[in-house]
């Protein structure tokens, strides 16, 4: 079994030659794909002003995610990370369930960055998107973007990522251009930019209800944009000292994000011209909303080179997110959930050649019934706060099993972590549920493939108790998304359902909690295999935290 053998050959080729820069470069370089083209309009359009306010409370969100990541990159690193984490902790019925659902966030991320870049591009080839999605020709553009990033993966993982901090210096250095010149816009009124006066106007600061801004948070791709810090903890394998360089260098991609979204939102409110704001911020529609912005207020010189980095910046993360996915469906292959000969590495380049075409061939998929940026958008940015809940339960699990080294572990995690958890299940709820009824064929779907692995590879009964925890969760999001004030039969009025979502996930959290540390201290195979992991990074030298550690140690 995956969880009782030693680490696989393949990762011990794995070369401890990443640091803090190099983290933060690939962090900073993944967050700043098409999010930041489009987020900006599309939170306007559902919240207004008040989507200033979601931004903070979804930075603040990732923040605490972010921060249990890290110590589980800090205890055990482990390049693909975001997939075992699950199965150490749980089993294999949670990590098959959490597992499915993070590839899907990510094999969903290619085709939607290159869904971006042809839409931008739509500005000055309109056959490519109408009627508010990629035509048939707009489709065929994005899969052979799609064809490229796995191309450069194939051969030349490597080589981007010694260009990596140029890449990200130059994709830093467009959006505060942009930013600055829209502000002095708004200002001087340049253009009929309405400025400060736009906070105002179209309805005042919350013109749809401060519901309709907690809902920007996930179906805007407020999620989406900040969740690039991700495939810093699927590189933790890789890391030098990763007790100090994970937690910097997710801590500072967060941080530099909420600065930079913010900045963004605020340059776009202020850009609008005022006289397109007769029928409110949802009236506001842009095909390019920065490119059309800069041409509105007579930047033609902004304009082109926003269409340039529309090409730039999305790409760039579609090629990170090519190269974690494919970490992902080793890790999946590692767990048994998906199948053995995706476990190969090509020797002479290091890189899961399988992995990339499998995920290629299965991104495809997400451009035919999804074909804008904003409908895909709608369905993996619910799915993303799915995968997150879990983290917060294998770090608990992992200190009460004894895992956690004495002294590596982060302050006031205790309390941090039902936060984060608690946090994401509210985000999953102010989705509304027409959107998030979309995710259920998925998640059904990853249900029965797992039922399926379970009789052919004859699971105990033991890697279906340490997961029960989760599927309640599931039923129960669904139950109260059905039931609550966003976008249900209002069977719970607002705020009281939020307030129920709350005291539900804060239960069901601490159940997850005691399942996995029950889980692990009946597998001794299994915390002896993720020592000798520990052992062999030269982490299992100092004491462990005591067995069975109460959730606020």
């Amino acid at each position: 079994m995956a969880t009782t053998t030693p680490a696989r050959r393949e990762d011990l080729n794995l070369k401890q030659s990443l640091g803090y820069w190099s983290l933060v470069a690939t962090g900073i370089g993944s967050v700043i794909g098409s999010g930041w083209l489009f987020s900006a309009m599309y939170a306007a359009q559902g919240a207004g002003p008040a989507s200033l306010v979601a931004w903070v409370i979804g930075g603040a969100l990732m923040l605490a995610v972010a921060l249990v990541f890290a110590e589980l990159g800090m205890v055990h690193p482990e390049s693909g990370g975001l997939v075992r984490y699950p199965l150490y902790s749980n089993g294999r019925m949670a990590a098959g369930i959490v597992g499915w659902c993070m590839w899907v966030t990510y094999v969903g991320n290619p085709p939607t960055e290159a869904a971006g870049v042809v839409q931008y591009a739509s500005s000055y080839i309109p056959a490519l998107f109408q009627d508010d999605q990629l035509t048939f020709i707009g489709i065929l553009a994005a899969i052979a973007l799609m064809a490229v990033f796995v191309v450069i993966n194939y051969f030349g993982v490597q080589l981007f990522a010694r260009s990596n901090n140029i890449v990200t210096a130059v994709k830093v250095f467009i959006p505060t251009l942009c930013i600055i010149s829209l502000l002095i816009s708004g200002f001087d009124h340049r253009g009929g930019a309405g400025g400060p006066s736009n906070i105002a106007a179209g309805g005042g600061f919350a013109p749809y209800g401060f519901g309709a801004a907690l809902g920007t948070i996930a179906t805007a791709g407020m999620v989406f944009a900040y969740t690039g810090f991700r495939n810093i903890i699927e590189l933790s394998g890789e890391v030098r000292n990763p007790r100090r360089n994970i937690p910097a260098s997710l801590i500072t991609t967060i941080l530099a994000t909420i600065v930079l979204y913010l900045a963004l939102q605020i340059a776009f409110l202020f850009g609008v011209p005022q006289h397109l704001l007769g029928h409110g911020w949802s009236g506001i529609n842009f095909d390019s909303p920065f490119a059309e912005l800069a041409k509105l207020v007579g930047f033609m010189w902004l304009y082109w080179i926003l269409i340039a980095d529309s090409m730039v910046s999305p790409s760039g993360s579609g090629i990170v997110f090519t190269a974690a996915n494919a970490r992902n469906v080793f890790g999946l292959s590692k767990n048994g959930f998906f199948p053995t000969w995706l476990e190969k590495v090509n020797q002479r380049w290091g890189v899961p050649r399988r992995g990339l075409i499998f995920n290629f061939l299965l991104g495809i998929l997400f451009l035919l019934p999804l074909p804008s940026w904003h409908a895909i958008i709608g369905v993996t940015g619910t799915l993303i706060a799915f995968t997150f809940s879990i983290g917060s339960i294998s770090l608990l699990a992992f200190r009460r099993a004894g895992l956690a080294v004495k002294g590596s572990g982060l302050p006031g995690m205790g309390a941090v972590a039902p936060l984060a958890f608690v946090i994401s299940a509210l985000v999953i709820y102010w989705v509304t549920w027409s959107e998030l009824r979309l995710t259920i064929p998925i998640v059904v779907a990853g249900v029965i493939w797992y039922v399926v692995t379970y009789f052919l590879q004859h699971h105990g009964v033991r890697e279906l108790t340490g997961g029960w925890w989760l599927v309640v969760y599931l039923i129960a999001m669904y139950v109260l998304s059905y039931i609550g004030s966003f976008g249900g039969k209002n069977l719970i009025p607002s705020p009281w359902d939020s307030v129920v979502v709350a005291a539900v996930a804060f239960a069901i959290y601490f159940w997850g909690v005691s399942s996995g540390a029950n889980y692990l201290i009946g597998r001794p195979d299994v915390i002896e295999d993720m020592r000798d992991q520990q052992k062999a990074r030269g982490q299992g030298d100092e004491t462990p935290e005591r067995v069975g550690a109460g959730v606020g140690d």
